[in-house]
């Protein structure tokens, strides 16, 4: 079992507001909150020790409100001191230049999906720079495939492939999402993401599809890092309060 196990409430951001989708699916879309740094201060002040905040306009290539959400994410940083928290953040991060900014502006950690797959040298790199533990990559699956640029296009490569790939350039830390659960509160893909971190030995947070309290913890026994949250959390079938237990069992 994992010695340390932490809850990610997720706050997606589109146009500057916090928005779930279902499936990775930009038609497909709900609006939660059209305050993100409210939405986090609400999460820290119940005892979130991270957030998974994800920029779905940078994912997608949609610059101008891309920027937009970096804004959103910036008063969510002025937030974390209060509370000793941290943000993992990611969607568009493509170049060492956006990794940067990210993690000068105090982000903890960026997660890198198109680009791992694209450019592992740059992921390299980016860990050389950085460190394991600052650089996290997203590998998000649909069919044993990982998909990229925001879910949109298959990367063209298997799930094992490209966990094969990132551990050779020395990555640590894992965010494996089921896209066909996502948003769907279907359950946690908790064999693949086991198999991930029992035969590459990586750090690996579930991500997609968690509906119980008995998710989360199924997750915790199965020895993953975490379980990100989004909206079972929004839609009250978990309560952040109470799943927060499970850090400290």
């Amino acid at each position: 079992m994992n010695a340390s196990f932490t809850i990610f409430p997720a706050i997606d951001l589109r146009a500057g507001q916090v928005v779930r989708l279902q499936e990775g699916d930009p038609a497909r879309q709900t609006v939660f909150s059209h305050d993100p740094a409210e939405m986090a201060y609400r999460f820290l002040s119940q005892g979130a020790r991270w957030l998974h905040v994800v920029n779905l306009d940078g994912a997608f290539g949609e610059e101008r409100s891309a920027r937009q959400n970096l804004r959103a994410i910036e008063q969510m940083l002025e937030i974390t001191p209060e509370f000793s928290a941290s943000l993992q953040t990611g969607g568009g991060m493509r170049s060492l230049q956006s990794i940067r900014e990210l993690l000068v502006r105090g982000v903890r950690r960026v997660v890198v999906g198109t680009m791992a797959m694209e450019r592992p040298d740059l992921l390299e790199q980016a860990i050389r720079e950085w460190g394991a533990e600052r650089i996290a990559v997203s590998l998000d699956a649909r069919g044993g495939m990982v998909y990229v640029r925001g879910w949109q296009e298959s990367g063209g490569i298997s799930v094992e492939d490209a966990a094969r790939l990132i551990q050779s350039c020395g990555v640590r830390w894992v965010v494996f999402t089921d896209i066909s659960r996502d948003g769907m509160q279907t359950g946690l893909a908790l064999e693949q993401a086991s198999a991930l971190a029992d035969r590459f030995g990586f750090q690996v947070i579930a991500s997609g599809g968690a509906r119980s309290l008995e998710d989360v913890r199924q997750a915790r026994e199965r020895g993953l890092a975490g379980v990100i949250l989004g909206r079972a959390l929004y839609e009250g079938a978990i309560l952040l309060e109470e799943v927060l237990q499970e850090e400290r069992c």
